[in-house]
């Protein structure tokens, strides 16, 4: 299945950030359907605010997925943290926030009823 960028629905569109997610994307066995999303990103975008009131205020998707471009930070629920960059591969367990270090574009692929809850969530937190 090819799906090019401009196709991919718009869920989310705030200062900063584009999120895109294209539901019903495939079936990962155990995980249910799966959706794949493309993220564009600015520079200094902290995820820690909007992801207060989920669970332990992290996002609690699993992600896989590679960044086309910049730079950004995963603190996990423990502190630590890892940093991803243009060109890497990414397996980003529940339990994380995203720090944006460099304007940055991501594809990921993740489970489509965990990560619509999120983007859900994140919508919510945006309209106030």
């Amino acid at each position: 299945m090819r799906i090019a960028k401009d196709d991919v629905d718009v869920r989310l569109q705030i200062p900063g950030a584009v999120i895109r997610q294209r539901m019903n994307f495939g079936d990962a066995a155990g995980l249910g359907r799966i959706s794949c999303e493309y993220f564009s990103l600015a520079a200094g975008v902290d995820t820690t605010p909007l992801f207060q009131g989920l669970q332990g205020d992290a996002c609690q998707c699993p992600h896989w997925g590679f960044v086309l471009r910049g730079q950004l930070t995963t603190t996990d629920e423990r502190g630590a943290q890892e940093t991803v960059t243009a060109n890497d591969l990414f397996y980003w367990p529940p339990g994380h926030n995203v720090r944006v270090n460099e304007d940055a574009e991501i594809v990921m692929f993740s489970p489509q009823h965990e990560h619509s809850l999120v983007i859900d969530h994140l919508i919510e937190k945006t309209k106030s």
